[in-house]
């Protein structure tokens, strides 16, 4: 145990009504990646943040480089050597890369500061990183994965020797991913340690050297990636046998293959905007239907056009064999439609609203501000919800963003199914959660359509794309390419579609 860098034992962390983490071990070594695993509320968000200083921990010990330490905000985490990068970039926009690296520590002389400097060590630390960048520009003028880099540039400026990286491959295309996991190895390869957080399994097994698994704020264990199959990765993660988990994929197949009902639902025309479309779309009672493509390939406009968010200049689009305007959300609802938005903090919840408020916000705003519902009416439908789709929530009234994102999801969801929408838009409905919220998610989806409802499904993983939907649109450059159904959707031949020239 010589290479241990950190090493957290019987770490326990409760909030009210709440035991986050219990008796958890953790352990990282110097030049390794180490991957944290487990399903939205499994403690490792927690785990985190006892470690870097943002919660105090309630038991347990943290011994670093040897030395025992009790960070009390993130900045004494920082001095001991433990940086971290969080999931959205904590940078300035309209600052300069160099002032945002060393914002804080800026060399002085005289009160004034050292401009050359700033810019010499800023270029010091890019280069650790092998970023060749014009330091003196706003940061914003960069794409999202330089200013990644950046945000780590700083955080390893200040000696670090354990980096926390926390979802940082959410926003990165898969080139980007790949020139994150370089700097990752060089990293490693120099002795640092590195803990990874991320949903991606792809990722975890492409990049890690170690797991360690996390279940209801406890420790589920710690394995060598190599030798830990990701069925059983996912098993654990779980807490599931094996053959449960296997299981689940051959469902999901078999009723991609059934035939969707008869009846059209919704038919688009020719349908666009400026520098959008024009796109043709079909879509059944009874059916899954997805929209694949590469990020800015055009998925979460089209959607947008479908609900009336943005307005089209172009096409038709009928419901039930009627004409139907759409020109505004409120249209598309009154014609049965749902729309859950791939970004569930901005434009899904309202974080200090309880569960129960959350739920019954799109029928209240049917009904009108004077015509309130029955408060025995809101618990009656959150109870409902809360079962049927196994939210994780120690109460209806306690305030959504307490609770993880794959619950969080599940409360946006039922809020669309407490219209009984007849078709309801999923815009990236597993994004950002964990492998069994997924595989939840995916359930309910699969049951939706067995109950009629026509589900335009929306996501970024070309894999759930062919295990969920029963027929494909490829987009690219903002039009749709292609279509693929029945046998023909699998990943390899979405993928063709998408890389095929014209």
């Amino acid at each position: 145990m010589s290479d241990v860098l950190l090493q957290a034992c019987g770490i326990a962390k409760a909030f009210p009504g709440v035991r986050a983490l219990v008796g958890v071990d953790f352990t990282v070594r110097a030049g390794e990646i180490h991957a944290l695993m487990g399903e939205n509320g499994a403690g490792k968000s927690t785990l985190i943040k006892v470690l870097t200083g943002v919660y105090p921990r309630d038991a347990g010990t943290v011994v670093l480089l040897g030395k025992p330490m009790n960070p009390g905000s993130p900045l004494d985490a920082e001095r001991a050597g433990i940086a971290t990068v969080y999931q959205e970039v904590n940078l300035i926009p309209e600052l300069s890369v160099a002032e945002n690296i060393m914002l804080g520590r800026q060399p002085r002389k005289a009160g004034f500061l050292q401009w050359r400097s700033i810019r010499r060590h800023a270029d010091e630390a890019l280069s650790r990183l092998g970023l060749k960048i014009d330091s003196s520009r706003p940061v914003s003028s960069f794409s999202m994965a330089i200013q990644q880099m950046v945000a780590i540039a700083r955080a390893l400026h200040v000696d670090a020797k354990l980096l926390v990286l926390d979802e940082p491959t959410s926003s990165l295309d898969e080139q980007e991913v790949a020139e994150l996991f370089v700097i990752m190895r060089k990293l490693r390869d120099d002795g640092l340690g590195i803990v990874f957080v991320t949903h991606f399994l792809d990722q975890v097994y492409a990049v890690t050297d170690r797991i360690t698994v996390l279940r209801n704020g406890e420790l589920v264990g710690e394995f060598e990636t190599a030798r830990l199959p990701r069925i059983e990765l996912i098993a654990r993660m779980l807490g599931r046998e094996v053959s449960e988990v296997s299981n689940v994929g051959d469902t999901m197949a078999m009723s991609r293959d059934e035939e969707a009902k008869d009846e059209v639902f919704l038919v688009a025309e020719g349908i666009g905007r400026a520098g959008i479309g024009p796109l043709d779309l079909e879509i059944r009672r009874g059916e899954v239907v997805g929209l694949a493509g590469l990020l800015g390939s055009g998925r979460t406009e089209t959607a947008r056009l479908l609900f009336g968010a943005d307005r089209r200049t172009s096409g038709n689009i009928s419901i039930a064999g009627k004409d139907a305007p759409l020109s505004h959300p409120a249209e598309a609802i009154a014609a049965g439609i749902g729309f859950c938005s791939e970004d569930r903090k901005l434009e899904g919840i309202v974080p200090t609203l309880s569960v129960r408020e959350n739920m019954i916000l799109a029928m209240q705003a049917g009904q009108g501000a004077l015509r309130q519902l029955p408060r025995a009416k809101q618990k009656e439908i959150a109870d409902h919800y809360i079962s049927a789709l196994k939210i994780k929530t120690p109460s209806p009234e306690t305030p959504i963003q307490n609770l993880s994102g794959g619950n969080q999801q599940k409360v946006l969801l039922a809020r669309w199914l407490c219209l009984q929408p007849q078709l309801i838009i999923l815009d990236e409905p597993t994004r950002g959660i964990d492998v069994g919220a997924k595989v939840e998610i995916e359930k309910l989806v699969d049951s939706l359509r067995r109950e009629g409802m026509a589900i335009l499904f929306i996501s970024s993983e070309l894999e759930e794309v062919a295990r969920a939907c029963g027929r494909v649109a490829i987009m690219r450059d903002l039009k749709k390419v292609g279509e693929l159904a029945g046998t023909q959707v699998e990943e390899h031949q979405i993928m063709k579609l998408i890389a095929a020239h014209d």
